[in-house]
């Protein structure tokens, strides 16, 4: 089922970790290969799942994270319609891919327009408005945006799929002010 989106009905708002990092709690579990089957996942201690959420970032506008911070990426390589990713083996260990998991806790993010697709590896990856969604292995810390503009084609993903395309100091910019 290469390529098929399919809606997703959230089961649980995950906002436990997205208020704990804004007021300077360190709450969120640490990122575990072992735990999603070689993707990275970001799990909410209210739920023990992978989640995403927005957030409005002060340089940024609204862009989407997941529920530790992290910055949510787009590939301009990929397609929405239908959705299908292109970024796999070498891209994908740079550029991780958000595990469909995540579509089961959203907070802020339009239930309808988040989907899931599966991977040329057989994988359930996560989207939003058909765009397949990753994680930057080189944004360290919530709120970076050390991905933006990568190779002309990586950006930050904004709730309603578009990407972020000007950012006022590219790689420093961060959700949190800091």
């Amino acid at each position: 089922m290469h390529g098929k989106s399919r809606p997703v009905l959230p089961l649980v708002a995950a906002g436990v970790a997205l208020i704990a990092a804004t007021t300077g709690c360190d709450v969120a579990k640490p990122y575990s290969s072992a735990a999603s089957g070689g993707m990275m996942a970001d799990m909410s201690p209210a739920s023990d799942k992978p989640a995403l959420a927005e957030v409005r970032a002060f340089d940024l506008g609204q862009i989407v994270v997941d529920g530790g911070g992290f910055t949510v990426y787009r590939y301009d390589k990929d397609s929405a319609n239908p959705p299908e990713s292109t970024c796999n083996d070498a891209c994908a260990q740079q550029w991780k891919p958000v595990p469909a998991a995540a579509t089961e806790n959203l907070r802020g993010l339009d239930k309808s327009a988040v989907g899931t697709m599966t991977r040329q590896d057989g994988t359930d990856q996560a989207t939003l408005h058909g765009w397949p969604l990753y994680r930057y292995a080189k944004d360290a810390m919530p709120g970076e945006t050390a991905g933006q503009g990568t190779g002309g084609a990586w950006f930050p993903i904004t709730p309603q799929g578009t990407k972020v395309t000007a950012v006022a100091n590219p790689g420093q910019s961060d959700v949190f002010g800091l």
